[in-house]
């Protein structure tokens, strides 16, 4: 039982909440230990809210997950775990989520609870709408980096907003692809949105999101207004990695047939994780 609540949490998941760090990194001082406290106490709320989010979401595809070839092993898919004590975890979840956000100020609690209701929705109605489903998904991620910013009390930068947004899209329609390609005929049964894209369109929308991530950050890194802020000029020379990064995604995505898992992938793929890791190290070298 407890193996299949870790399960339902998903905890591998919580990676996607790295995002919430993003202010401590580029808007403040890392060596401010009250920042650095403060964000990961934020990351923490947010890995709590997620794994609410997830569970409502088995909860209400129990069903559908089970025409999937992989999901039909989770816990409510199976019937490993009933639906009563889904329902209690996601209580219990969402209750000790939303305290600890009010702990730590009332703005990040205003927005983690904004991310909370946008989710919910999205697990309810929003992700049977084609293309809203996906901006549902990079709205969250960008409300993650909008909150590590108000939690230790920074100016949310816009670049960063962006950025977040344009990469999570990428994600997302990258996703979706995969699962339209991997399902084929069963892709409706499992997603009602899946009926309305197509392969064609998806690899339009990946292309023009490709093109803007691409662009967005070489902008940012060139900024002005950025490299004043941060005190350096010298944040373009992360932009290879980005470069390689994200047509390294685009390959296993068209080729290797991957991508249903984003974070799956980028952990499971050795050059992926080295160039995710390196643009970090290389980060945090050019800023401290």
């Amino acid at each position: 039982m407890i193996l299949s609540l870790i399960k339902l949490a998903r905890p591998a998941q919580w990676l996607k909440n790295g995002v919430v760090l993003a202010a401590l990194i580029f808007g403040s001082d890392i060596a401010n230990l009250q920042h650095v406290t403060i964000s990961i106490l934020a990351v923490g709320v947010f890995c709590l809210l997620s794994s609410a989010i997830y569970s409502l979401n088995d909860l209400v595809d129990r069903e559908k997950d089970q025409q999937h070839p992989v999901k039909r092993n989770r816990p409510l898919a199976s019937g490993k775990i009933s639906t009563g004590t889904a329902a209690g975890m996601i209580v219990a979840l969402s209750v000790v989520g939303l305290a600890a956000a009010w702990k730590i100020n009332f703005q990040f609690f205003i927005v983690a609870a904004a991310f909370m209701a946008l989710n919910f929705t999205y697990s309810l109605k929003l992700k049977n709408l084609v293309i809203v489903d996906v901006m549902c998904i990079a709205i969250g991620f960008t409300m993650r980096a909008y909150a590590g910013a108000v939690a230790i009390d920074v100016p949310a930068s816009k670049w960063l907003m962006i950025n977040a947004l344009l990469l999570a899209l990428f994600l997302g329609f990258g996703k979706r692809r995969h699962e339209l390609v991997m399902l084929e005929e069963g892709a409706t049964a499992h997603r009602q949105s899946l009926e309305r894209y197509s392969p064609y369109l998806l690899d339009q929308l990946i292309g023009v999101v490709t093109a803007a991530v691409v662009v967005m950050y070489m902008l940012y890194t060139f900024s002005t207004e950025v490299s004043t802020k941060l005190g350096t000029e010298n944040l373009f020379l992360t932009i290879p990695f980005v470069v390689y990064g994200i047509f390294r995604y685009l390959y296993l995505i068209h080729k290797e047939e991957k991508g249903g898992s984003p974070t799956r992938t980028m952990i499971e793929d050795t050059p992926l994780l080295v160039t995710i890791i390196l643009w970090l190290v290389t980060v945090l070298i050019i800023l401290y």
